[in-house]
Parts: C-alpha cells; structure tokens; sequence
C-alpha cells in the first residue's frame, strides 16, 4: 500500500499545479494581450518487474510484462497564442497586432522585450510609452503641437501640426516575431523574453512577410475563455478528490493490517 500513498501523492501535486495554472488564467481574463497557459502532464519512471519481450522459456516471450508506474509530474507549461479579440477604444495611442508580431519594447536596462499589449501613452517628452513607462522601440516620439496622430496598417505613423494641413510621417512601428513563440519567457507585466528555445526575433514590417497588420484604436483581449477554464477547473477538482481517496483507500487497508497482525 505504501507504494500508492507515493503514486496518489503526485498525483496531488500535479493537480494543485495545474489548478494555480488555471487560475492564474482566470485571473488574467481581462488583462490585455495576454496568452492562457496549459499545463503539460508527464508519467514517471516505471518499475519494471518483469521485462516485456524477455523469455519465458526457450521457445516463448512474454507478451506484455509487469511494469508498475510511480505517479505524475508537470513537465512544462505551453502558451496559447491564439489570436484574443480585437476590441475598439478610441485611443488613438492604442494599438493592437491582426496576426503574428509582438511590439518591442525597450527595458531600463537596455534589452529588448516583446509584448502584444498595445496600450500606450505618452510621457513629458512627448515619447511613446507603456503604462509602466517603457519606450517603444523603434523610439517615436509625437511633436507637442500635433493635432492628429495617425499609426497604418504597415506601421507608418503620421502627424498633422497645426497650420499645415499635410501629414507628416514622423517613424514607423516595426514588429518582431519568432520561430517559436512559445519557448518564449514570461517575465509579467505583460511582456515577453527571447530565449534560446524561442529562437532569435525577426524584425520586420507589419503586413509584409507575415507579420500581422498594426490596428489602430483598438486593443487585443485575452484569449482566456471562462467557460473552458471553468469545465477545466472541475476537471481538475474531480482528479483531485479521487487521488484523496486512494490515499484514503490506501491509509484504511495499512490501518487493517495494523490491526489485525
């Protein structure tokens, strides 16, 4: 019986992980471009009691052997990176990616993130940046006497001042996207890391080779939905209780024995 208190032991393990992942999903169902997370499962290593295909006598072999499983782990966690919806605001600072990309985002201390929220501001210079004040990156920064403020589906981002009716193209948003968007590394506030399992960004223009189109006034949600985080988190919740009640089933047969040898 001991060896089954060990098994449902991970099994309790897995499943409490696997809730934090879904709540953490729930709980950034509203938080703007964000990616859900699923959590991979793997089996252990196996006890191999008797070898499959190993002789039985000199002219048979055992057909399927005796191997004893050991539990359950999380082996990883896969980000989703469907597309979420696209949502109209009004801003005119807002931006949202139609298809592949990520907006870069240069850090304090000079590397790069990527991120698919499209939520910009401006600070006191006039530069655009995201709510936590990091800059865009190609930097565009907005002139002070702008009266309108035009971003392209490719990218190209367009002024008119006051007294000239003619627009003026002061930079262009570029994108980067990756081989394998999901070895990239989460780092929170709504940014991403390369890594070497996400492969080196390629810097590109939006609409062209691939990279999805820049929508302007508009943000994308997150591609969490409650109703399948829900159904999940029941799923999860029924695993649970059931390896509760192997460790039940197993602490109620040693108790048997204990008190009838």
């Amino acid at each position: 019986m001991l060896p089954a208190l060990w098994v449902a032991k991970t099994g309790l393990a897995a499943q409490d992980t696997n809730l934090t992942t879904i709540s953490n999903n729930l709980a950034n169902v509203s938080t703007t471009g964000f990616k859900r997370d699923r959590a991979e499962f793997q089996d252990l290593l196996y006890q191999i009691k008797r070898q499959p295909g190993a002789q039985s006598t000199q002219d048979s072999e055992l057909p399927s052997g005796l191997q004893v499983g050991t539990g359950v782990r999380i082996v990883g966690t896969q980000k989703n990176f469907a597309a979420g919806s696209l949502q109209t605001t009004d801003q005119p600072l807002d931006m949202a990616i139609n298809g592949r990309g990520f907006f870069q985002i240069m850090q304090p201390d000079g590397t790069t993130a990527y991120s698919r929220d499209g939520t910009f501001h401006l600070d006191s210079n006039g530069q655009i940046v995201t709510a936590n004040g990091f800059a865009l990156e190609p930097a565009i920064v907005v002139p002070a006497d702008a009266q309108t403020f035009t971003v392209g589906q490719d990218g190209t981002v367009s002024v008119t001042i006051s007294g000239n009716p003619a627009a003026q193209v002061i930079g262009n948003v570029q994108t980067a996207d990756f081989i394998n968007p999901a070895g990239l590394q989460s780092q929170g506030g709504n940014l991403f890391l390369e890594t070497a399992s996400s492969g080196a960004p390629q810097i590109g223009t939006p609409g062209l080779n691939g990279f999805g189109l820049t929508m302007q006034s508009m943000l994308e949600t997150s591609n969490v939905s409650t109703v399948e985080e829900m159904v999940n988190m029941i799923t999860t919740q029924r695993a649970y209780e059931m390896n509760s009640k192997v460790i039940s089933t197993a602490d109620q047969m040693l108790s048997f024995v204990t008190q009838n040898l």
